[in-house]
């Protein structure tokens, strides 16, 4: 690819993203004024399995994907964020979609909008309608930005299959203070008749879920009630009214990712898939910056005989599982490389990890206004009873820590931006 080639969409996304103050403004009716303009593409798109949820989003979708491609099906995806390029976000038939169809769908959308205020999410939305109607392929997997109800996704009136992974308290000021809130913005992702996949939630955010499946009459397949997971010798089961598979356990690393398994399980069950399917969706999904080893790079060269990871985990419950997959790994001193948006509960993050780490070095999200300051990072850190110091960035934490302990375990982690820059770092 041609410098001049990246620098077209990248030319474009950034006129794009001064049409709208950077503000999230939840509303559907920008988004509906532009798809009439460009004839409702969304509504000639493959069927649509849209993934709403706090935590696992993304992993479950990779997975249902490895599922559905080794069934010879081919599927578009729409994912966000984008870890080190804005093409990740839109995949077409299995491959990241090329510029020259990012750019003309891209260039479309900002002509058909004219000017008028719609926000960065929206308009890109739209761009990935466009360029899933034009190009074939079997399913569509239709991941929310932020909460469901009002989401720019949520123009589809008629899914294949809606899935909502596990539901917690994030985006406060756009969702709600409750988890009865939130999961009611999920759950405005439901339509009627359409069958939906719940994963396992806290019993306040499945009550809500379920009574409004009751009320739009679609078909729950719920975990726990409808299928199950569990640890097996060295693999796991899911178990279903369909019967039983027997299967490895999930290549992507940690104990949430049994759960994400089971919910895109689910899901391929509904979608008719076989024993290999399942067994390719949990042997083959890839999705980069959830508990990644990094094992080549300039910063994995810094790290010397350290170990090196990546989490792009921000909120609590992500918190949570990076703790408890740090507990299953061989025992190493373990130090974090942490920076945090300003915008996320940064002590109910990092609570859970202060029990599984040595120390913290906290570091600004390079480029990014809404960064946390390192020291604002640091101190919350220590709060949590983490011994805490700054660096200037990844690479002389990276330095420090491996000048005071050579066989380090070091994860950096904290954010999905902090994730992007890293990758987009170490090549």
């Amino acid at each position: 690819m041609s410098h001049t080639e990246d620098f077209q969409s990248d030319a474009i996304l950034g006129r794009l993203m001064s049409l709208h103050p950077k503000i999230i403004d939840l509303s559907l009716d920008r988004m509906h004024r532009i798809l009439a303009a460009l004839g409702n593409p969304e509504r000639s798109i493959p069927p649509v399995i849209h993934v709403a949820g706090t935590n696992g989003k993304g992993s479950t979708q990779a997975m249902i994907r490895a599922g559905l491609e080794a069934g010879g099906s081919r599927v578009h995806a729409y994912t966000s964020p984008h870890l080190a390029r804005f093409h990740e976000r839109i995949r077409l038939a299995g491959d990241l979609i090329p510029e020259a169809d990012l750019a003309a769908a891209l260039e479309e959308c900002e002509a058909a909008n004219d000017g008028q205020p719609i926000t960065f999410f929206e308009i890109t939305t739209a761009a990935a309608f466009l360029a899933f109607s034009r190009s074939p392929a079997d399913y569509t997997l239709l991941e929310v930005g932020l909460g469901g109800r009002l989401d720019a996704t949520n123009v589809i009136d008629d899914p294949r299959l809606t899935i909502v992974t596990p539901v917690s308290i994030d985006h406060t000021q756009y969702l709600g203070e409750t988890l009865e809130l939130i999961a009611a913005e999920k759950a405005g992702i439901l339509k009627p008749r359409v069958p939906v996949v719940i994963g396992q939630q806290d019993e306040t955010a499945l009550r809500v879920i379920e009574a409004k499946a009751q009320g739009l009459t679609a078909p729950i397949l719920a975990h726990g009630q409808h299928w199950m997971v569990q640890p097996d010798r060295d693999g796991f089961v899911f178990q279903d009214d369909h019967g039983l598979w027997d299967l490895p356990m999930p290549n992507l690393i940690g104990a949430h990712q049994l759960q994400n398994a089971g919910t895109a399980l689910a899901a391929l069950r509904e979608l008719g898939a076989t024993e290999d399917m399942a067994r390719a969706a949990v042997t083959r999904a890839e999705w980069p910056a959830r508990m990644q080893r990094l094992t080549r790079g300039p910063l994995v060269d810094l790290a010397d005989r350290a170990e090196l990871w990546l989490d792009g985990g921000h909120n609590p419950a992500g918190g949570q599982a990076v703790a408890a997959t740090l507990a299953t790994l061989p025992r190493r001193p373990t130090h974090l490389v942490c920076g945090m948006l300003n915008t996320k509960d940064i002590d109910g993050y990092l609570r859970p990890l202060a029990t599984q780490a040595q120390s913290l070095s906290a570091i600004d999200i390079p480029d990014e206004p809404n960064t946390l300051s390192a020291d604002a990072t640091a101190a919350h850190a220590q709060a949590a009873g983490l011994p805490a110091l700054t660096a200037t960035d990844a690479a002389a934490a990276i330095r420090a820590i491996v000048a005071r302990e050579p066989d380090a375990r070091i994860l950096i982690c904290g954010s999905l931006y902090l994730a992007g820059r890293i990758l987009r770092a170490n090549g």
